[in-house]
């Protein structure tokens, strides 16, 4: 029998989602000290553990079938049917973006669900390493990973963190290798920019962006965040002046280093031409708008990342310092030689380590369905993989259950009857045929 119509099978004639809801019950049941709760999770176990032996008696594949059919819906499953299909590889590794793709501030209360978190430490100890890919500081993202996934996990050697969209990269665990500070290989004009516009970004602020704004904790990168509620009018309007301040001391810090008659004014008709965003931000501030920019300092503009999160954040980084960079250093630190890997992530940031993947053939791409436009064209034009906001645990399933799917063969045989005692149903829902 193909796998195809074993899974049908499956998801037809048994009850999947019943199956499914004792094996969360007893995965993600809170320690209490009560002896009727401990009752109630011993008997779940128990219907849990017979009603997988049925699945396991009815195929000759039955035991990673039935831990299929514990994990993810039917169509979860037959997607990953189909990424079995089309590239007949599990995923060795998850790249994952954090804010408004783990975790969701409109959906999730800004906390990664248990779910996502039970997922992943299930993943990782089934050989899956985790790499944390996101904008925040080191220190902001090892306190919420210690606390969500346990100091034994995060400092297995299974995890790592790319922080600072790809400053430095934290894998705990690897020796020498634990902490790579990439930008210490950025040359001294890069490097010098940076360090310059660091230096003076508060200092010499405007009175507005100087009450309004504070400067981010970071190692490498300077990210401008507004003292007011993100999203707001406030937030907008202060991080607008706050883009438009940045640029002052970008051309000004290039200007010391190349030779420019205005590098404010070269800066900012540079970083508006490359980004409709930056230019729609500086006119809002009242900032000119030059419309060509000085060649003498083409060459360095373009090795600096100038971005504007609107009214959450403005902020400068090295170019060569991105995510995809950091993200294959971060596979290097884990030992991944030949990577397939799954990216989940919302933001421009996180296409550059989608499209790197696609074209070195690496891995498949996912995203919340809330995400930049060109994060979900890029994901609906490689394999769709686009889930509702908040529900990140519904990819990991279908990941799970790839990575349990790749491995069986095509043609292994079923019982020709389930076994006696197992209530065999035409389900609804999830699990209808």
């Amino acid at each position: 029998m193909e796998l195809y119509d074993r899974l049908y099978e499956l998801y037809a004639e048994y009850d999947t989602e019943t199956l499914r809801g004792y094996r969360e019950f007893v995965d993600l049941f809170p320690p209490l000290d009560s002896r009727v709760a401990l009752d109630r999770w011993d008997e779940a176990n128990a219907d849990l553990a017979e009603r997988r032996a049925a699945v396991e008696a009815a195929f000759d594949d039955g035991e990673t079938l039935a831990e299929v059919a514990a994990v993810a819906d039917r169509d979860a499953a037959f997607t990953a049917l189909d990424l079995r299909g089309k590239y007949g590889r599990a995923v060795n590794a998850l790249v994952l973006d954090v804010d408004e793709t783990l975790r969701s501030a409109g959906d999730t209360d800004n906390e990664i669900p248990r779910s996502v978190l039970h997922l992943l430490t299930e993943l990782a100890e089934r050989g899956v390493p985790l790499v944390i890919c996101t904008g925040q500081t080191l220190e902001n993202v090892k306190g919420f990973l210690v606390q969500g996934l346990g100091n034994e996990l995060v400092y297995s050697g299974a995890v790592s963190v790319v922080y600072e969209a790809g400053a430095g990269v934290f894998t705990p665990g690897r020796g020498e290798e634990t902490k790579r500070l990439l930008y210490d290989d950025l040359d001294d004009d890069v490097r010098g920019v940076v360090d310059d516009v660091r230096d003076g970004v508060l200092r010499s602020a405007p009175d507005d962006v100087r009450r309004g704004c504070h400067l981010q904790g970071n190692e490498f990168n300077v990210t401008l965040k507004p003292n007011y509620e993100t999203g707001s009018d406030a937030a907008d309007e202060v991080i607008d002046d706050a883009m438009a301040h940045l640029l002052e001391l970008v051309g000004e810090a290039v200007a010391d280093r190349v030779d420019v008659d205005d590098g404010p004014a070269a800066a900012r008709a540079f970083f508006a031409d490359a980004d409709p965003e930056i230019e729609a931000s500086l006119r809002r501030a009242g900032a000119d708008v030059p419309a060509e920019t000085e060649p003498e300092a083409v060459a360095l503009f373009e090795r600096l990342n100038v971005a504007l999160y609107r009214a959450d954040a403005a902020e400068l980084a090295a170019r060569e310092l991105d995510k995809a960079a950091g993200v294959r250093s971060a596979l290097d630190a884990l030992d991944v030689d030949d990577p397939f890997v799954c990216v989940m992530g919302d933001s421009k940031s996180d296409l550059e380590v989608m499209e790197w993947v696609a074209s070195a053939d690496a891995g498949i791409s996912a995203a919340p369905s809330h995400s930049s436009e060109s994060v979900l064209e890029h994901v609906r034009d490689t394999d769709g993989l686009v889930f509702s906001p908040g529900d990140a645990a519904e990819l990991l399933r279908t990941v799970y259950a790839l990575n349990c799917l790749v491995d069986l063969g095509t043609d292994t045989g079923a019982a020709d009857e389930a076994p006696s005692g197992e209530e065999v149903v035409g389900s609804s829902g999830d699990d209808a045929a």
